[in-house]
């Protein structure tokens, strides 16, 4: 008599959810200590023939850790952290002679209590620092030549009006060659206002109320209020309060009302 064959049931089948080990966090790794001699300066031309630097009783506060750590500079011990010390500590004093503080590249300990944790850092005294300096100096050419390039291509109406903001009603009595050189000079003197005044529209617009005034096609009432044409008496508008005479006219001219009398100044004015 043949067996009776047994039905297999099959499991189904459970999917294990793979784990991804999570990455370790990296803990941001401090910048590299370039190891040179190093000189730090008094801050504002200051040089006495000697001044002692606090190297004792001075806290820095410690990102990591989240507190203040009492920091001084001893020349016995390998760190500023007084929680870090061992056996005795032996102060050092950090004097500058006549504004001045040479920090050979052997002394790295100072070089870091005086460049990262002393709190009178950039305030009192400064790191000259050769590559930021290079740096500064070139930007500073740099914006001399752009500002030089723009107000060599200007054109006569802007560098007067440009002018007038640094001499006032003397720009009347100026040759154009005068003007421009005048203009170059401010250029390079003072670039980033230059270029400041080169970029602001009201510029021109106050220069043209200016000159309306000083024409005598517009007159300014002795109070400072209120701006009317000189041929018929017409009001044109009253300055708001606190507001600059010659900055609100310039405004008012971006109107549509100011747009059609500042045109008809223009023409008159050529």
């Amino acid at each position: 008599m043949a067996k009776k064959q047994e039905k297999v049931v099959e499991q189904p089948k459970v999917e294990v959810p793979v784990m991804e080990n999570p990455k370790p966090k990296v803990k941001p790794q401090k910048p590299v200590w370039e190891v040179k001699d190093r000189r730090y300066v008094l801050n504002n031309g200051l040089s006495p023939l000697s001044y002692t630097l606090n190297s004792q009783a001075l806290f820095y506060f410690d990102e990591d850790l989240g507190y203040e750590r009492e920091i001084k500079y001893c020349e016995n011990q390998k760190t500023v952290f007084v929680d870090e010390m061992k056996g005795q500590h032996r102060l050092s004093h950090v004097v500058f002679r006549n504004g001045m503080l040479l920090v050979p590249r052997e002394k790295r300990i100072l070089q870091e209590f005086l460049s990262i944790y002393h709190p009178k850092r950039d305030k009192l005294y400064r790191e000259i620092k050769p590559k930021q300096i290079a740096r500064d100096e070139i930007e500073v050419m740099e914006a001399e030549i752009d500002a030089l390039v723009v107000a060599k291509n200007l054109d006569i109406d802007m560098v007067e009006a440009i002018m007038r903001t640094e001499v006032g009603s003397e720009v009347s009595k100026m040759s154009s060659k005068e003007l421009k050189r005048d203009l170059l000079i401010f250029a390079r003197n003072n670039p980033s206002l230059f270029m400041e005044l080169a970029n602001d529209d009201n510029v021109t617009l106050r220069n043209m109320g200016i000159r309306s005034v000083d024409e005598g096609l517009v007159s300014l009432s002795d109070d400072n209020r209120t701006f009317t044409w000189v041929s018929n008496g017409r009001k044109l508008m009253n300055v708001p309060f606190d507001e600059h005479p010659y900055s609100a006219l310039a405004a008012w001219f971006k109107t549509d009302e100011g747009m059609e009398v500042y045109n008809s100044v223009e023409k008159q004015l050529k």
